[in-house]
């Protein structure tokens, strides 16, 4: 068991693409680590990996504990959770992920995640809808995305901040899910903002990457390379 790998499946630009079809069990994508976020097979909602166990927030904005270890996922990074350093935060927020905590732990050229703790004052999150073949392009989806907000409410953050050389194999910058502590509610987040966050950071040694090499569709398709990094940064809702 290697604490020092980020481990991903898939990539983004197979999604951005189209290629929504599940290429890996939950039960084979376990083996790579206990904690990490995804999609389900069909771009069917936003998946957070807590302790080994698998939640899917769905498009009705209910939480699903997934059991059946064959269900199948197109993309998911994990890692098995070591704390490299504990961090706590008197106040917490997109931006100060994005921009105090990037420059303070000098982020910019690695592979690291995160895992906070705590009340936040209020958590906005998408999820994505399930789709069916013909696929369309992640970014057509998420322009019709339903957007779930809740206020006061106490969950973990886990997520992943992947250089920007390595976009389009993942979302550069942060790519992170919610879940509640009731299992209630949960996404892809937008925006959140909370005070006495407490958390882990690890930073990752090595980032090894998967492809489903299997699917004729990840074979066959061609990345537009001209509009992969705006597409990817409008799709997460990393506009700035």
């Amino acid at each position: 068991m290697s604490t020092n790998t980020l481990y991903e499946h898939g990539t983004l630009a197979m999604l951005m693409a189209g290629d929504m079809e599940g290429s890996i069990t939950v039960a084979d994508l376990l083996k790579h680590g206990d904690t990490g976020i995804g999609t389900l097979h069909g771009l069917n909602g936003e998946v957070i990996i807590v302790d080994g166990e698998v939640y899917q927030a769905d498009e009705t904005g209910t939480v699903n504990h997934i059991t059946d270890s064959t269900t199948t996922l197109p993309f998911a990074s994990v890692h098995y959770m070591e704390s490299d350093k504990a961090i706590d935060f008197e106040t917490c927020s997109f931006d100060v992920l994005t921009h105090k905590l990037v420059d303070l732990e000098n982020l910019q050229n690695v592979f690291a995640s995160v895992k906070l703790h705590g009340t936040f004052s209020h958590v906005k999150v998408r999820v994505a809808p399930k789709q069916f073949p013909p696929y369309p392009s992640l970014l057509e989806v998420t322009e019709n995305q339903p957007v779930f907000e809740t206020d006061n409410v106490t969950g973990t953050i886990i997520g992943y901040f992947s250089p920007e050389l390595f976009g389009g194999l993942t979302a550069a910058g942060w790519h992170l899910h919610f879940l509640s502590d009731d299992r209630q509610f949960g996404g892809h987040i937008l925006d959140f903002a909370g005070t006495n966050i407490k958390g882990e950071l690890q930073i990752f040694e090595n980032f090894e990457q998967h492809f489903p090499i299997a699917n004729q569709a990840f074979r066959d398709h061609t990345v537009d390379l001209d509009t992969l990094k705006d597409d990817v940064a409008q799709s997460e809702g990393n506009n700035d």
